[in-house]
C-alpha cells in the first residue's frame, strides 16, 4: 500500500480523535494551570487507551495520533508527546526491570516522563553536552544544569543524558533513567511564550549506578536518535494538525466575513492564498506520513525521511497559521481566540527537536551519503 494511502479504519480512528479532543480532553485542559504539569490530562490520555499506542509505538500510529489531538486540543496532543518522549528511551534500551517499574505506569497515565537532553550551551549540537558523570564507587555521580526539559521539574523520572567519557563527542555520552526523588535534584519551571510543562533541571551530585544505564555506558548519543528518529515525523504531524484547524478557521471565516459587496472568499487574493494554504498543508501531511511508514518499514533512509517531515512540515504550519490570522485581521490577535494560540503554539516547534537549521544540515549530510 502506498505511504499516503490511509485505510478506511484509520481514517475514522482520527476523525473519532478529532471529537475526542475537542469534547473531552479539551474541557480537561482548560481546567488545568498553563506551564505545568495537568496530571489529571495525562490520566485521561491514559483511562482512554492512548498512551498504550506508545508503547511500543509504530511511527504512523504516532503520527495520526499527534496530528489529529493537535486539530482539537493542542493540550492533549503535547501531553501524549512528552509521555511518549521521556519514556521511549526506556523503551528502546531499558532493561526489562526498567521497563516493568516505569512504562506500565506510563502507560496509564500515573507515571509522568520526562526527556532530558538540552542544556543552556547544547541545545542543536546535542553532542556538545556537558552535565558531568563522574565515576562514583560502583556508579556515577551527576553535576551539572538540564534546560527546556519537559515536564521538568514534575515528572516522576527522567531520561538523562550525560557526559561519560570527557572529550569524547557522541561517544563519550551515557543514558541514564533517573527518578526525580533522587537526592540533589531539584528543578523550576520556566515561562515560556506558549505555556507548557517545561522546565531547568539542576543536578547537584546526584547518584546514579549500573541500574540506572540505559542501554551500554558510552551508548547515549545512540539512544536519543534513534528516539529523535521516531518523535520528527511526528513533530510534523502536531504542525500539521495546527495547520488544519487554522485552515479550517480560515475558510469557515472567509466563508462568513461580508467585506466589499461580498464574502472574503469572493476576493480571489484571499481564494488563492487558501489555496496555497490548502496545498502547502496536504504536501507535508504526505511527507509525514511517508517518513513515518518508513520508519515503521525500518528503510535504511529513515534519517533522511524523518529530517525532510520535520523541516517542511513545522515550515508549512507557521505559514498557515500565520496567514490565517491575515485573513481573520485583528479578532484573531485577541487572547482566547484559537488563532492566538495557534499563533503562540507554532513557533516552538520550528526549534526542538532539531531546529530548521539542523535538518536542512542532516538532510545535505545524507544526500552527500
Amino acid at each position: 500500500m502506498p505511504a499516503f494511502a490511509l485505510t478506511p479504519e484509520q481514517t475514522a480512528w482520527c476523525a473519532e480523535l478529532r471529537t475526542l479532543a475537542a469534547e473531552r480532553l479539551g474541557p480537561i485542559a482548560r481546567s488545568g494551570t498553563p506551564g505545568t504539569v495537568n496530571r489529571p490530562l495525562v490520566a485521561a490520555l491514559g483511562e482512554l487507551g492512548l498512551l498504550r499506542r506508545l508503547f511500543p509505538a509504530r511511527a504512523l500510529d504516532l503520527c495520526l495520533l499527534r496530528e489529529s489531538l493537535a486539530h482539537g486540543c493542542t493540550e492533549a496532543e503535547t501531553a501524549l508527546a512528552l509521555q511518549g518522549l521521556g519514556a521511549t528511551p526506556v523503551q528502546l534500551a531499558g532493561t526489562p526491570e526498567q521497563q516493568d517499574r516505569w512504562l506500565p505506569a506510563t502507560a496509564e497515565g500515573r507515571a509522568v516522563a520526562g526527556f532530558a537532553l538540552s542544556e543552556p550551551d547544547a541545545g542543536s549540537d546535542a553532542a556538545a553536552l556537558t552535565l558531568a558523570a563522574r565515576p562514583a564507587g560502583a556508579g556515577w555521580r551527576l553535576t551539572g544544569t538540564k534546560t527546556w526539559i519537559s515536564n521538568a521539574p514534575a515528572a516522576d523520572f527522567y531520561t538523562v543524558f550525560a557526559r561519560t567519557t570527557a572529550d569524547a563527542g557522541s561517544r563519550g555520552v551515557t543514558a541514564f533513567l533517573v527518578p526525580a526523588d533522587r537526592d540533589g535534584l531539584t528543578g523550576t519551571p520556566l515561562d515560556m511564550l506558549s505555556p507548557h510543562a517545561l522546565g531547568t533541571l539542576e543536578f547537584q551530585d546526584v547518584p546514579v549506578g549500573e541500574a540506572d544505564v540505559l542501554g551500554e555506558p558510552g551508548g547515549g548519543f545512540a539512544v536519543a536518535m534513534r528516539t529523535l528518529n521516531l518523535f520528527r515525523p511526528s513533530v510534523g504531524a502536531f504542525a500539521v494538525g495546527m495547520a488544519q484547524a487554522a485552515l479550517d478557521a480560515a475558510l469557515a471565516h472567509a466563508g462568513r466575513r461580508r467585506a466589499f459587496g461580498g464574502v472574503l472568499r469572493d476576493l480571489q487574493s484571499v481564494s488563492h492564498r487558501l489555496a496555497e494554504m490548502a496545498t502547502r498543508t496536504e504536501s507535508a501531511r504526505l511527507l509525514v506520513y511517508a517518513a513515518a511508514a518508513a520508519y515503521d518499514r525500518g528503510d535504511a533512509d529513515v534519517v533522511l525521511r524523518a529530517a525532510m517531515a520535520k523541516l517542511h512540515a513545522t515550515e508549512t504550519a507557521q505559514y498557515v497559521v500565520d496567514h490565517a490570522v491575515q485573513i481573520h485581521g485583528a479578532a484573531a490577535l485577541e487572547r482566547g481566540h484559537l488563532l492566538e494560540h495557534l499563533y503562540r503554539e507554532v513557533r516552538a516547534p520550528r526549534i526542538y527537536e532539531g531546529a530548521t537549521e539542523v535538518q536542512r544540515s542532516i538532510i545535505a549530510k545524507e544526500l552527500y551519503r
